[in-house]
């Protein structure tokens, strides 16, 4: 399975189960296509949901009967012009620790290191993503108040799931 870890942009659902996209994002889009080419299923997580993607992905391990594997992939930024995103690397390590703290271990050097950035910075998260370069500009344009949110640790149960129409509840 392929979760595309997106802060700003990740897909939420409201209490009458239709999904918005708060912040266009061509990056964690192309993510999510192209992933669904392979056939394996595709979720959205984020900060927000961090917990209830990790128990989404136990439950499908538990469902199978065997280990899962699941392949994080942090959307970066715009996909015409890739660039480092703190942010995402924050969500795609906070994503991997919940995971570990069900039991689920990861196994690459680069989830050890975006999970330990995560952790180390735990407390700060929400400042970080209020100082990071997109968070500024999101502020910038009226959206602070998305900037914020988007910065809540587990303030959603939703795990958006990649379908034939686009995202769909879980």
């Amino acid at each position: 399975m392929i979760i595309v870890v997106d802060a700003f942009s990740s897909p939420e659902f409201d209490d009458h189960a239709q999904a918005t996209v708060p912040v266009a994002d061509a990056a964690g889009d192309a993510i999510a296509t192209a992933a669904r080419r392979y056939g394996v299923p595709v979720i959205a997580a984020s900060l927000r949901n961090r917990t209830a993607a990790a128990q989404w992905v136990l439950a499908q391990q538990v469902s199978q009967g065997d280990r899962v594997r699941a392949a994080i992939v942090a959307a970066g930024s715009d996909a015409a012009s890739p660039r480092f995103s703190v942010e995402d690397l924050l969500a795609a390590g906070a994503v991997i620790d919940a995971l570990a703290e069900l039991g689920i271990d990861y196994a690459a050097p680069e989830a050890a290191a975006a999970c330990a950035a995560f952790t180390g910075l735990k407390r700060a998260v929400g400042h970080l993503l209020t100082a990071s370069v997109a968070g500024k500009a999101l502020a910038a344009s009226g959206r602070r108040e998305h900037v914020v949110a988007a910065g809540k640790l587990d303030s959603s149960t939703n795990v958006p799931v990649l379908g034939d129409e686009g995202y769909e509840r879980a």
